[in-house]
């Protein structure tokens, strides 16, 4: 089963999704998996991770009910407030659904230190009683809060987002690459191919700008931590589905057949426990 372990799916709100701006222009309409379907079926893939877009449960509750209309949303990455007194109750209730896979906070606007802020880590400490994996969603900068909060719960499975978003369209690699260093030496951690050609120069860039970051991340994570996502529609400012996909197809020409069922599905069907 070839999975896309990241993308988004909404009906444009102006004000909710006051975050699309207008460099982004062609994310101002819906997105439903109507959509998205066609996409994958051209390129052979058979089904997808639903991820929040939006801080909400009704945003949770949108993609739920998404999942349980398209069969090829095999799963939801979505939002409940980790720092709730009622969490627990909160993920007792989600927990029903199978769909729901795990959580995601949009981290990278918020302070540096946000991940290890007493209230958000005891809701991390919850989500490994209900079997639920946690995204991370962070800008370079936020690197280290995250080494320190994935050591600290051990058993809790990390999935961290976009590589972590390091600044491609600069070209800036060095303190990156030790926070990625020190993350994957943590095995409850793994990381998305995904979101790179967004980090990029939108409208001046080639598939070399990406290798350095790539060659990094999989020396890092290796075969069975590193999942394809194509961060559609987001990637769309930037590059086609299909240029997505081929980006990182191209980088794994010279991988093995079992290393490429891995990273473009296998990884992902593993880590959010999805079965056909």
């Amino acid at each position: 089963m070839r999975l896309d372990a990241h993308q988004h799916f909404w009906k444009f709100d102006p004000y909710r999704d006051s975050w699309i701006d207008e460099t982004m222009g062609v994310l101002k309409r819906d997105y439903l998996p109507s959509d998205l379907k066609p996409l994958l079926t051209t390129n052979s893939i058979d089904g997808c991770i639903a991820v929040q877009a939006d801080q909400s449960e009704q945003e949770t509750e949108f993609l739920l009910h998404l999942a349980e209309q398209f069969d090829f949303v095999k799963g939801v990455v979505g939002w409940v407030d980790l720092r709730d007194k009622n969490l627990e109750k909160r993920l007792e209730y989600y927990s029903q659904n199978q769909y729901f896979k795990g959580l995601r906070h949009i981290v990278q606007a918020e302070k540096q230190d946000f991940l290890l802020l007493k209230d958000f880590q005891n809701g991390i400490s919850k989500l490994s009683r209900f079997d639920l994996t946690y995204d991370i969603l962070i800008y370079p900068f936020q690197l280290n809060a995250a080494i320190e909060l994935v050591k600290q719960f051990p058993k809790q499975q990390f999935i961290i987002d976009h590589i972590a978003k390091p600044e491609i369209r600069n070209q800036k690699i060095s303190d990156w690459k030790i926070g990625i260093q020190l993350l994957a030496q943590n095995p409850n951690v793994a990381c998305k191919i995904s979101g790179l050609v967004t980090e990029a120069d939108f409208t001046n860039f080639s598939p070399s700008d990406f290798t350095p970051y790539l060659d990094i991340v999989f020396e890092c994570f290796g075969e069975d931590r590193i999942l394809f996502g194509s961060d559609w529609p987001v990637c769309l400012v930037a590059a086609t589905y299909q240029d997505v996909l081929l980006l990182i197809e191209e980088y794994t020409a010279g991988f093995s057949e079992e290393q490429n069922k891995k990273l473009f599905g296998g990884n992902a069907a593993r880590i959010y426990k999805i079965t056909e």
